[in-house]
């Protein structure tokens, strides 16, 4: 028997862990480190080799017309027709780590009238960041990921056709390099950027670091811990020192928040959501509308004073259902909240009058957000 009972006392502590570390986040999913970004870059380009799809504007000829000169051939933009080209602005994010000569995605959206990208060929296109400098150069077929069909009386479409993507269609120029490692003094800094900002979770993230590197972290404010790279760890270990940091587990605090959407009926409530003991009447208007047609016939006979007529007629019932007062006890959690909502059949719209007048009356310990 004790046996028995030391193994399942062991089995509880077990059971206890793993759903405490089931709560649990990586540091690394819930933090961004300062300085790691992406730079967008942003072009006008040229695509062609359309199958007539595409546009009419005096732009796609004049740029047409303007790389025509560049190559010794020189036209005017009204000697250009058809639908063959299409003028694009040509997008990519310039990763954080990309360096000369590596590849990053494009994507290309029609800018004109159009009608599909399909089988088309982007020309090289240069690719500019905030401060007017070439960074990349994007060219290569692009791919809608869908298609088109079309006869003389009908057509059918799968997807979007005026937005395309050239996965690796630019090659990077000139880099940006980035910078992750602040100098105080005498002392690097990383800094730890929390995406929901939280001051529970923030201290949650310091203690844990300083478990592995103790006396290293500072919590600046709710969104902000810095931490300390300790003097033994070199430059070449900065990559394994952030690894060390980012890979503890941590409890997210969330905090009591309902979020409405009311034109479409959404709600979401966060996982601390509790109401006060209230009662609460539910009752609503259920009104019928329908339409019908009647046919107007002139009463004398043998008259030509009047004639048939067809009269839409609209009938409209208003029935008030019967409210009862439904008493609700304290809710903690979000399932005993939903379970007691649901006990009194309401609807997502009742739902969120409920909430509001919660609200309104105090009982709802949450921020109310509403989209």
């Amino acid at each position: 028997m004790k046996s028995r009972l030391i193994l399942l006392i062991l089995l509880f502590v077990v059971l206890l862990s793993a759903v405490e570390v089931g709560q649990c986040e990586r540091i690394k999913d819930i933090v961004d480190i300062q300085g790691i970004r992406s730079n967008p870059l942003a072009g006008f380009g040229l695509v062609i080799g359309l199958a007539g799809t595409g546009d009419s504007t005096l732009l796609s000829r004049q740029m047409l017309t303007n790389i025509l000169r560049d190559s010794g051939l020189v036209l005017n933009p009204d000697n250009l027709t058809g639908g063959n080209i299409a003028v694009v602005m040509v997008t990519a994010e310039l990763g954080p780590f990309a360096r000369e000569g590596s590849r990053i995605d494009v994507d290309v959206s029609a800018i004109g009238d159009a009608k599909s990208l399909q089988g088309g060929m982007l020309l090289p296109t240069p690719l500019i960041g905030l401060d007017r400098q070439v960074y990349a150069v994007a060219q290569g077929g692009v791919s809608i990921g869908g298609w088109a069909a079309a006869g003389d009386k009908a057509s059918i479409t799968k997807n979007h056709q005026t937005v395309g993507r050239i996965p690796d269609g630019a090659i990077v120029e000139k880099e940006e390099i980035a910078t992750f490692v602040e100098y105080v003094a005498d002392h690097r800094l990383i800094t730890l950027n929390l995406r929901n900002s939280d001051f529970s979770t923030a201290e949650r993230i310091s203690k844990a670091i300083n478990t592995t590197y103790p006396n290293s972290t500072t919590v600046v404010d709710a969104g902000t811990i810095k931490v300390k790279v300790p003097g033994e760890v070199g430059q070449t270990g900065i990559a394994g020192f952030i690894d060390d940091i980012t890979k503890h587990d941590v409890k997210v605090d969330v905090p009591a928040v309902v979020v409405i959407n009311e034109r479409t009926g959404t709600i979401v409530v966060g996982e601390n959501v509790g109401i006060s003991a209230v009662a609460i009447s539910q009752g609503s208007l259920v009104i019928k509308i329908k339409e019908t047609a009647i046919v107007s016939q002139p009463i004398a006979p043998f008259s030509d004073a009047g004639t048939t007529e067809v009269i839409p007629e609209t009938i409209i019932g208003v029935e008030e259902k019967e409210g009862y007062l439904i008493p609700v006890s304290r809710a903690v959690t979000v399932s005993e909240l939903a379970k007691t909502l649901n006990a009194i059949g309401a609807t997502p719209r009742d739902l969120i009058a409920i909430f509001n007048a919660l609200k309104k009356a105090g009982a709802l310990q949450a921020k109310l957000v509403i989209m």
